[in-house]
């Protein structure tokens, strides 16, 4: 019986799970089979883009004939999930501004030349890294003035590049408070183009950059106030999350402060950090 263009242009159960377990192994993200279907559909993308003939060959191309190296980071851009807001799950944001950065300010007796150092751990097109940065801003200028420091890093590609333009729909904005607005963005002068671009000052503040957070170890300082690691974790397997947890871990500095996503825990892992807040824990 001959095979169809059709069946070609659907993933075998072998070859989906060579890919679910290269992308676990490479990023951590589960790929359990009820996910088949999602990944025919945004591997297509690449079929396209490889001049692969269908999902078979492209598959054959990546396993078969030595290609995945220099794919990786495509795919891995198409697989994985950016959902992103400004002032996603508010709350942490009000803890940051209320009760996290008045307590770092006073533990260290920060001044104008104390450097608060942040990371947004999975910044995916920038809304989170900027959102701190204007809540740090804000906070800086009620709280004496200290610099600011945003580390924001991602395992795509694809969204760092959007991010480091610092240019959003007008329909992205609506979560961000007016006050902030006009401090913070600016709008295109082209009224036909529905743009808005975060200001120079809170550009400078935030470095982006490549990170897997599966590596094992991260080229990133050992002192750090805060760190965002939210709706991540949700994507990995109970020991991948032991893991990467325990890595975040060590780059606080004592007193520093993780915020996870809503539904996430550190339950059974034994670190040196306490509950806080919903999500928020702080180092011991």
């Amino acid at each position: 019986m001959t095979t169809t263009t059709g069946n070609l242009d659907h993933l075998s159960m072998r070859d989906f799970r060579r890919l679910a377990t290269f992308i676990h192994d490479y990023s951590g993200i589960k790929m359990p089979d009820s996910k088949k279907t999602m990944v025919e559909g945004r591997l297509r993308k690449r079929v396209s883009a490889t001049g692969a003939a269908h999902l078979t060959d492209y598959c054959r191309r990546l396993f078969d004939e030595g290609g995945l190296a220099q794919e990786t980071l495509y795919l891995i851009d198409v697989i994985t999930t950016n959902k992103t807001e400004f002032f996603r799950e508010p709350q942490h944001f009000t803890f940051l501004a209320e009760r996290a950065l008045p307590q770092i300010v006073a533990a260290r007796r920060a001044g104008p030349q104390t450097l608060i150092k942040v990371w947004s751990t999975a910044s995916s097109i920038g809304a989170e890294p900027y959102t701190l940065a204007m809540v740090l801003a804000d906070a800086s200028q009620k709280l004496g003035g200290f610099r600011i420091n945003i580390l924001a890093t991602d395992i795509s590609v694809r969204v760092l590049e959007t991010a480091a333009t610092a240019i959003y729909p007008e329909g992205m904005i609506a979560p961000v408070p007016m006050d902030m607005r006009k401090r913070y963005l600016m709008r295109s002068k082209d009224a036909t183009r529905a743009l808005v671009r975060i200001v120079p000052a809170l550009r400078r503040i935030v470095q982006f950059g490549r990170l897997n957070l599966m590596d094992s170890s991260y080229p990133v300082d050992q002192d750090l106030d805060i760190v965002f690691c939210r709706n991540m974790l949700i994507y990995f397997d109970k020991p991948t999350q032991q893991a990467v947890l325990t890595r975040l871990c060590s780059h606080l500095r004592p007193g520093g402060y993780l915020f996870l996503g809503h539904s996430e825990s550190l339950a059974g892992f034994g670190l040196p950090l306490k509950a806080v807040g919903t999500t928020v824990f702080q180092r011991e």
